[in-house]
């Protein structure tokens, strides 16, 4: 806990520094939890959430692509860093001005594994994303030349969200080939054998500052928990978890130990957000084992639109079966920042809307 702690306090600190940056530059990938719209571009993507009850607490209260009620995390920090959400990538022309201001390459059901979230047809896994990177480095590159553009590059923000769909969408699905070709120790080292060579493209591609979200206790989102007979939290799911993070840690310490000036840190969440779930009413929700919407369902789990949403929406902690409510993030967001200052973080900011 010391080690993640340590990191934590250097994360903060590159936070701070990017505060006080003019203009700072965000590049983001990952999945349903960070994405902002790249899916509803995608054709024949099963992994979209562009119709209601998505977007129902967001500004004008209509879908965005968010997986949720309203903001993600990265909205909410984005807006304390004093600059707009990057857009997602597919929603930005490739010659566009605004590539060189941030981008979002996150996607839902994308995973560290290629094959993570086969299932849904259409979405951009983690390499997909870095090889949408390139792309736009490639752009930046013939907009600005190419010292300025590795300039640009090293001096931006990585945030990085990605992982939990290698495990619900795809070890921890009994119809899937890895949950029954590997054992989790075989698994877990795949994945971060995987994770050693995209983090390496990127540091090859410009990323010198880089953020990666470890996992939260995925055992405890409502799509596990209806696999126990009480619903409990899936313990076992956990252990998993905290397995799969602890060997990030150790490879972004090996990385930053063989690539010169990588400042690699892992936002250790995990505890975060076990204790919003396990003690709620700390934080002002009455309900954190169930969604709002009442899907828990092992798969599928979206809000539909034919799906009865509950009324009091700040009161839960998650949205979906998967995804934490806009109230959630709010909450989370604040936990990240209050390391920032000394004086007593402010109250997290409620979604726009309280009703239905």
């Amino acid at each position: 806990m010391a080690k993640a702690m340590l990191g934590f306090a250097a994360l903060i600190s590159m936070m701070a520094s990017m505060a006080s940056a003019a203009s700072p530059v965000t590049f983001v990938f990952g999945d349903s939890l960070t994405e902002v719209g790249n899916n509803n571009y995608l054709q024949y993507s099963l992994a979209k959430s562009n119709y209601p009850w998505y977007g129902i607490d967001y500004n004008g209260g209509q879908a965005t692509g968010r997986f949720s009620n309203g903001r993600t995390i990265g909205d909410i920090i984005s807006v304390k860093l004093g600059i707009p959400p990057p857009p997602a990538y597919l929603s930005l022309s490739p010659n566009d001005d605004a590539l060189m201001e941030g981008v979002n390459y996150a996607s839902g059901g994308a995973g560290i594994l290629n094959d993570t979230g086969l299932y849904f047809i259409q979405r951009f896994s983690f390499d997909d994303q870095i090889n949408n990177f390139n792309k736009t480095k490639s752009t930046i590159k013939a907009k600005i030349g190419e010292v300025a553009a590795n300039k640009l590059c090293n001096e931006a923000m990585f945030f990085i969200g990605i992982g939990s769909n290698d495990y619900v969408n795809n070890f921890l699905q009994p119809f899937l080939a890895d949950g029954q070709q590997y054992t989790h120790d075989e698994f877990v080292e795949l994945l971060i054998s995987t994770l050693d060579q995209q983090l390496t493209k990127l540091y090859q591609l410009g990323a010198r500052k880089i953020v990666f979200h470890g996992l939260g206790p995925l055992g405890c989102i409502p799509s596990q928990r209806v696999k126990s007979r009480k619903g409990e939290c899936l313990k076992r799911v956990n252990e998993w978890v905290m397995e799969f993070n602890s060997k990030v840690e150790k490879l972004l310490r090996t990385l930053n130990n063989r690539l010169p000036n990588a400042k690699l840190l892992l936002a250790d969440t995990y505890p975060l957000v076990l204790d919003l779930i396990n003690n709620p009413s700390t934080y002002g929700f009455k309900v954190s084992n169930t969604s709002c919407c009442k899907v828990d369902t092992s798969i599928g789990g979206l809000c539909l639109p034919n799906s009865k949403i509950c009324r009091n929406r700040t009161e839960y902690v998650f949205w979906d079966a998967f995804h934490p409510s806009d109230a959630a993030n709010a909450v989370l967001a604040e936990k990240f920042f209050s390391g920032l200052f000394s004086s007593a973080p402010s109250a997290a900011p409620g979604p726009s809307h309280q009703g239905t």
